[in-house]
């Protein structure tokens, strides 16, 4: 059982422990600012915390006491150049830790699309330029917002150097040989909001989240913009979920980390409008691998609710008995029961970004 957890806000990354089988507020890190994602390293508990200043910039910090004290690092950084449009980095989406054999590694997926690796703790970062220069990048675009941006990051248990990433709109690429090359895994995926010719283009699709089951890593799912896909064969071809109970959009998806066919999503209306169907607020959850869902409404408000999940915004523990959910209107929720109820922890949070246990 966790016993802490921290969500990333739109006001400072806040913290919670458990007692007494109820989540208490512990404290609040960098009261006030934007905290975008949160990495808690469990190779050796050291705790990143990725910020949006606006006009201020990226910044990145770390914490190497628990969260007592935090070091700021240099971000990652787009190479300099002259051109009046040369890319620079708005916003670091997601952070992940290397492999058990690669103390140290970081990988950082950032808008406008590059990939960025560290070796040494944050300290420095290089950008994977054999990612960044092959040519279908060209044909990426932003997917709700103006640049293309790598927002899942999935490092293979079996392999450190087999490294997967999901790209909207980009699609989903892998490299076997730690980031020396790569190749395109977006086979299967299907696009609505292009035209009928460019509909299974790989390389223009638009996944909103991808995860891993640790213990059967060939499977990987995906809430894309227009639906829910399944991977079985290590990325090397994706299969539509077309039974999807009560929406088949979304933000997130969430994988059990020792059963690949249970899989958690936070369905809503899409496009435009996206709020939860009917006002009401609900987790979906497949237990045979997308043949069929359950909608669970247990804990969660069922009256004129308005909270969408965004992508980092649900997590799974590595027994797949707890997770957490918060919301862009500010509610946080847990389940000790794998997902068939739900309490609330907070409903005046700000727009919460991602939670995460530690």
């Amino acid at each position: 059982m966790n016993n802490r957890m921290f969500a990333a806000t739109r006001k400072g990354l806040i913290e919670y422990t458990r007692q007494d089988n109820l989540w208490t507020h512990r404290c609040t890190h960098f009261l006030g600012e934007p905290v975008t994602n949160v990495l808690h390293d469990a190779r050796d508990g050291t705790l990143y915390a990725a910020l949006d200043l606006g006009h201020f910039g990226v910044k990145l910090h770390r914490s190497q006491d628990a969260g007592a004290t935090w070091q700021e690092l240099e971000p990652p950084k787009y190479p300099k150049s002259d051109c009046p449009d040369a890319p620079a980095l708005s916003l670091l989406w997601t952070l992940e830790a290397g492999g058990p054999d690669q103390p140290g590694r970081l990988w950082a997926g950032t808008l406008p699309g590059g990939l960025f690796r560290s070796d040494d703790h944050g300290e420095t970062w290089v950008l994977n330029e054999s990612l960044w220069n092959r040519p279908e990048r060209e044909k990426w675009f932003g997917g709700g917002m103006d640049e293309p941006g790598i927002h899942s990051i999935c490092v293979d248990p079996r392999n450190s150097w087999r490294v997967a990433i999901a790209v909207s709109c980009g699609g989903v690429w892998v490299t076997e040989d730690d980031g020396e090359s790569w190749r395109i895994g977006s086979h299967g995926l299907r696009a609505e909001y292009v035209p009928p010719e460019a509909e299974f283009d790989p390389v223009t699709q638009d996944p909103h989240i991808m995860v891993q089951c640790l213990s059967a890593p060939d499977v990987y799912w995906i809430q894309h913009h227009n639906g829910i896909f399944k991977c079985e064969d290590n990325l090397e071809s994706w299969t539509e979920i077309t039974d999807f109970a009560v929406s088949k959009f979304g933000f997130t998806v969430a994988v059990h980390p020792e059963n690949p066919d249970i899989a958690w999503f936070a369905p809503a209306v899409k496009d435009s409008a996206r709020y939860p169907v009917d006002g009401k607020v609900v987790v979906t959850r497949t237990k045979d691998g997308g043949k069929s869902f359950e909608v669970i409404r247990d804990g969660l408000p069922q009256d004129q609710a308005f909270d969408l999940v965004y992508r980092h915004g649900l997590a799974v523990n590595d027994t797949g008995t707890q997770l957490l959910m918060g919301s862009t209107t500010g509610s946080l929720w847990s389940s000790d029961s794998s997902g068939n109820s739900w309490v609330l922890v907070s409903a005046h949070l700000p727009p919460v970004y991602a939670v995460k246990f530690a």
